[in-house]
């Protein structure tokens, strides 16, 4: 007898979860070689300038990944973490590999990081959502429609370091990176290294109340 409409969709909607669990798990194997830096939650490690990356936006990661196999990000002689990503980004076999190294970050719990002592999170926020807000949210949550990626409790060294990069002409400034270059004319746009401070504060102060 011919299934039913309905069962044939709930076939389906089994069929798809199933290969989603697939991709997470094989995301799961090919992630042990960046534990080294990341760790083993994807929670990140300052010593090591990796950023945590647990939680973060599937699309985000996927499309980091492809711009580092692609030349597009860690080529800049600066940039020597990013020359250290873009080689390990090398090694993943094809774009389903990437994808599901992608899907199984994002599933991990979200990170937070603690808002530095004497910063004035009510500058930050103020900063915050009237230069950033729009594109990565209010929170800092990231916004998938937008292409922007969660910035909440991401350690103040990394983001200080990205935002410098763009600043730089580090990162951002390839001809394909046409999310970078928005970041790149935004980061000229906060002015003094307390500013950016206490933007930071925010973003981790967000984290950690999400």
């Amino acid at each position: 007898m011919k299934p039913s409409r309905r069962a044939r969709l709930l076939l389906g909607a089994v069929a798809a979860f199933a290969c989603i669990a697939a991709d997470a798990a094989t995301g799961e194997q090919l992630f042990a070689q960046c534990v080294a830096c990341h760790g083993p939650q994807a929670a990140g490690n300052p010593a090591t300038q990796a950023p945590a990356i647990a939680g973060q936006r599937a699309a985000y990661v996927q499309r980091q990944l492809q711009n580092f196999r692609a030349g597009v990000r860690g080529v800049d002689k600066a940039d020597a973490p990013g020359a250290q990503m873009r080689s390990i980004a090398l090694t993943l076999p094809n774009d389903a590999a990437v994808a599901s190294v992608a899907a199984y970050v994002a599933g991990l719990p979200e990170t937070t990081a603690k808002p530095a002592a004497g910063a004035d999170l009510h500058n930050g926020n103020n900063l915050y959502q009237g230069k950033c807000g729009a594109c990565h949210g209010t929170q800092a949550e990231g916004n998938d429609a937008l292409s922007t990626p969660r910035l909440a409790g991401l350690d103040a060294v990394y983001v200080r370091r990205q935002f410098q990069h763009f600043a730089q002409g580090v990162r951002g400034a390839h001809p394909q990176d046409r999310y970078g270059k928005q970041m790149a004319m935004m980061s000229k746009s906060v002015a003094t290294p307390k500013d950016l401070d206490d933007v930071i504060a925010y973003l981790q102060a967000s984290g950690a109340t999400k």
